[in-house]
């Protein structure tokens, strides 16, 4: 068995810890809770035949990257960075992270990005060219419910797949 520590992030109210709460438990909760600090879950899954426990770092949500303790961050194998589909801003504030995180931490970490809350597809800020577009960049993009469970499985999985086969 392997262990590789991953990191969310994304601004407030995206839905990170939902994301964590659904691939931990299998449950959702309407409840808002605001992470103060970090809140440390781990899940095992399988990559081939390969045993993977997950180490889920959920990372308080900050606009700005100099807030961040980057010390949250060493050691990270990899990253899912998180958007809320429903809000256009959240997007430019991710990439912006992502941007601040690669000058900190060095370029290529593994990242998967998700755009959460698709049950809310008729509230999405954030068209399908977007999307395309940041795929055509080499992104790998999911899109996801914490809500649902949809895409909730996949992200992680793909993360990693990607973590343990380069």
């Amino acid at each position: 068995m392997i262990q590789k520590k991953v990191c969310l992030l994304g601004t407030f109210a995206v839905g990170k810890t939902s994301l964590v709460a659904r691939f931990v438990t299998g449950f959702f909760s309407e409840k808002y809770l605001t992470t103060v600090g970090v809140k440390i879950d781990k899940k095992m899954v399988r990559v081939g035949d390969q045993e993977v426990m997950l180490l889920l770092w959920d990372i308080y949500g900050e606009d700005e990257f100099q807030k961040l303790r980057t010390s949250y961050l060493r050691g990270a194998a990899g990253y899912l960075l998180v958007v809320d589909g429903t809000r256009r801003h959240t997007l430019d504030l991710a990439l912006s992270l992502w941007q601040n995180v690669e000058e900190a931490l060095g370029p290529k970490p593994v990242v998967v990005l998700v755009f959460n809350k698709t049950d809310l597809a008729d509230e999405w800020e954030i068209d399908e060219s977007t999307i395309d577009n940041l795929s055509a960049q080499g992104w790998t993009v999911i899109k996801a419910s914490a809500k649902t469970g949809q895409g909730v499985e996949e992200a992680f999985l793909t993360l990693a797949s990607q973590m343990v086969n380069g």
